[in-house]
């Protein structure tokens, strides 16, 4: 039987899901900020800025930024002193990330090509390990989650940014309606892609609710696993330890 997983409201074949996500954000690469603001009205950078005061990055950590490509999580980390490396499947992601570091200034980042399901990193490299909005687009999540626990060091952090089901009555038909009407209209508009926006509502859609989501942590061998929902779901930082 063929492994079938989610390709937003889709179902495909696991090996293809890899390269078709790849296509999106190859896409999407360069106005991929702009549409964060256009999307969120400017509100992910407050997320961003509670994830990273909950991460607590500290001089002298190594920290893996993984499908951090356009560099938004690893740049505040950077400042508080943390050796962040920034690692995407997506070259292009990777690529915006690396010239917004040029225009900003910021030296010391280490920037990888990395496949979340098989970092070639060494068995605990890490202190912490984040993944901002973008664990969602991986093809085996429960994968992804085993490597991150093998990378970091005992006493290690995981600490996981995703958009989830807001348990608020109304608000979540809201933002419902304005999901799947507006933003892949505002794609086109931006981004002249209406369909990779589309895409991307649907993947948080088929993304596993909180409960589930912190059980399969949990299952990949970290401990004291924490949700934080922001907005009443809408949005939630995950965490847990390796120890």
């Amino acid at each position: 039987m063929n492994d079938t997983v989610s390709f937003g409201y889709r179902d495909v074949d696991a090996s293809e899901k890899q390269g078709m996500v790849r296509a999106v954000f190859s896409n999407v690469a360069a106005k991929y900020d702009l549409m964060n603001d256009a999307m969120s009205g400017g509100a992910h950078r407050l997320w961003k800025d509670q994830f990273v005061a909950r991460v607590k990055p500290r001089k002298g950590e190594d920290i893996l930024d993984m499908a951090g490509g356009t560099g938004d999580i690893a740049f505040r980390m950077h400042r508080h002193g943390a050796t962040v490396t920034v690692s995407d499947i997506n070259p292009e992601m990777l690529a915006v990330g690396i010239e917004r570091a040029k225009k900003k200034g910021l030296d010391g980042l280490i920037w990888s090509e990395q496949n979340a399901e098989e970092l070639t990193f060494a068995d605990r490299s890490f202190d912490a390990y984040t993944i901002a909005f973008g664990i969602r687009n991986v093809t085996h999540i429960d994968q992804a989650l085993r490597e991150a626990h093998r990378v970091l060091r005992f006493g290690g952090r995981f600490f996981c940014l995703e958009f989830s089901t807001t348990t608020w009555p109304g608000f979540s038909d809201v933002y419902d309606a304005y999901s799947h009407r507006l933003v892949p209209k505002l794609g086109k508009l931006f981004a002249h892609d209406e369909d990779s926006y589309r895409y991307l509502i649907e993947s948080i859609r088929r993304f596993p609710p909180m409960p589930k989501f912190e059980g399969m942590i949990r299952e990949a061998g970290f401990v004291q696993t924490k949700v934080e929902p922001i907005l009443g779901g809408l949005v939630a930082i995950h965490s847990g330890w390796k120890v």
